[in-house]
């Protein structure tokens, strides 16, 4: 029995449907479970790290023991702090009324001295330009985060984190 081939064009739009239709699936279940992949690229530290539809990362270690191909775990986590801490405040801005002409922020960690070596203390300075936004309201918004950042409810028993922030007129 011979078997039809399919042409490329459909092949290739049946594989991107197919992987669509995957992504959603796993997007729509994210608030319940998360799922990372990690592999060793070298005979070192370098990984390749991936979350189901999103393009690989490399995280690497520093020398001697890695060659700082990429980032470092730490290094990961000072993103995840600032992005979930930006986008709850994004959110409540937004939800304000709040038009945002300019956001970004600058995110340091001092790093324990004996091991392990965690992060002691966190500093995240904010710029940001949004008319009508005043200072209060916006210190408001930073009380508030303890309680909606995950990532923050992750790390607050063991490092300080504070937020600096400058309104831009």
């Amino acid at each position: 029995m011979r078997m039809a081939l399919m042409p490329c064009r459909e092949m290739f739009l049946l594989r991107y449907f197919y992987v669509k239709i995957l992504n959603h699936q796993a997007m729509t279940d994210k608030n319940k479970q998360l799922t990372a992949s990690l592999d060793l690229v070298n005979d070192r530290l370098l990984f390749e790290g991936i979350v189901e539809g999103n393009k690989p990362i490399a995280i690497d270690y520093i020398p001697p023991l890695g060659d700082n191909l990429g980032y470092t775990s730490l290094e990961l986590l000072l993103l995840s702090l600032s992005s979930c801490i930006s986008t709850a405040l994004l959110v409540m801005l937004r939800r304000q009324g709040k038009s945002i002409e300019h956001f970004s922020v600058k995110t340091e960690g001092a790093r324990r001295q004996s091991h392990p070596t965690s992060l002691e203390e966190i500093h995240l300075y904010i710029d940001i330009k949004a008319p009508g936004l005043i200072a209060g309201e916006f210190d408001e918004m930073i009380a508030s985060l303890k309680g909606v950042c995950p990532v923050w409810d992750m790390i607050k028993e063991r490092t300080s984190v504070m937020i600096h922030y400058q309104i831009a007129a």
